[in-house]
């Protein structure tokens, strides 16, 4: 058996350029020859990365005051209401607002305009009060003007994820993209065996405090994401089968890269913002050499009927099948789509593994692991 190893021990070589890094992809290549133990005696980190679009984002920006001072009540961002309810020249923007409910435009563009650095139109108003007595200003920002601009995202990186496909006569515009009419096409959203929670799904290296790449920049795991639910079955490897754990992800958006951060809009749903996430897996013992090995054929999700009211569970696919570009359901083969891209996900991986050889990116450990849990609320919907 080989010998455990910590987190410190393995900073000690990254430090000392002796630490062995590989992508995810590449431990799963190797993987198809070495056991376990070898792996866990050859590798010490192993790196992820996943590029998708990630609904639940968003950016706090601290304006800086005006003269006379103000406490800014209602604000919008070219256009785009913003959430000032915090204090007087704090907002949150988040991804998915827009002026209007069929605009194209939305958060995610404002986002991802500030960090490429270009001008945005602010235009707040408020009562005033004796401390705070102007009641409007209209003036371009950017973010080299603002104070602040932190990325806080509940909800990202989902371990896993549905597969999306309509049974219906009708086409379905849907937050998993287009979805055609008869099972005319399926679509996806994660990066599979380059998935950052699918290496570790214990998530036993994962928890408060993990150093990760975030959006082109180094960031942290603030707290476990909203829906974050690790009662989900799990397969023969050991793989959760659907949505399970989330994370929320803090960051310096000045620091971020727009290659890293971008919006989108689908057609007919709304607008959401392409996040980039790695996150670094140490190698600490067989099991987590085990679980970086795996692959894309033994990593399966769920597929759901998004014509369905209920969103009916219909079947399982894997994760080979489905970057093949068609699986079988029921005999019928239907053309698969992921959402995400693969290539800007092992662009991300490869970055983080040559951050950490050069010894410019250190793993941190949990200053908290999640606790599990059995399942999520539903909304009671009763008058």
């Amino acid at each position: 058996m080989s010998k455990k190893r910590t987190i410190a021990e393995i900073n000690e070589k990254i430090l000392s350029g002796k630490a062995v890094v590989l992508t995810a992809e590449q431990v799963a290549a190797m993987g198809r020859e070495a056991t376990p133990a070898e792996i866990a005696e050859k590798v010490d980190v192993v790196t992820t990365g996943t590029f998708g679009p990630m609904c639940s984002s968003g950016m706090f920006i601290n304006f800086g005051h005006t003269d006379p001072p103000m406490r800014m009540e209602r604000i919008t961002l070219n256009n785009v209401p913003v959430f000032a309810g915090i204090a007087a020249v704090d907002a949150y923007i988040g991804a998915t607002e827009t002026a209007l409910p069929h605009d194209q435009y939305g958060g995610a563009h404002v986002i991802e305009e500030l960090i490429a650095g270009r001008d945005v139109m602010m235009h707040a108003t408020a009562k005033g009060t004796d401390c705070y007595p102007r009641t409007e200003v209209k003036t371009l920002i950017n973010r080299e003007s603002v104070n602040e601009m932190i990325m806080f995202n509940p909800r990202n990186a989902y371990q896993n994820y549905n597969v999306a496909v309509n049974s219906t006569s009708k086409m379905k515009y849907t937050y998993m993209g287009t979805l055609l009419p008869s099972f005319g096409n399926a679509t996806f959203s994660t990066s599979g065996e380059l998935s950052p929670l699918l290496n570790d799904p214990e998530m036993r290296t994962i928890g408060i405090g993990t150093r990760i790449f975030f959006g082109g920049t180094t960031g942290y795991v603030a707290w476990h994401g909203t829906q974050f639910n690790t009662g989900k079955p799990v397969n023969e490897h050991g793989v959760p089968v659907g949505n399970s754990a989330t994370l929320a992800l803090i960051g310096n958006a000045k620091e971020m890269n727009t290659r890293f951060i971008r919006a989108a809009y689908f057609e007919k749903y709304g607008v959401s913002l392409f996040v980039g996430v790695g996150i670094p897996i140490p190698v600490l013992d067989e099991d987590l050499a085990r679980r970086v090995m795996i692959r894309n054929s033994q990593i399966e999700t769920n597929i759901l009927d998004y014509g369905s009211p209920g969103h009916d569970l219909l079947g399982r696919a894997n994760y080979e099948s489905l970057f093949s570009g068609e699986i079988s359901l029921n005999g019928k083969k239907i053309r698969t789509a992921p959402l995400s891209s693969l290539r800007v996900a092992r662009e991300i991986a490869e970055t983080l593994r040559g951050e950490i050889a050069a010894g410019r990116f250190l793993l941190t450990a949990p200053v908290e692991n999640f606790r599990k849990t059995s399942g999520l609320n539903s909304l009671d919907v009763r008058l």
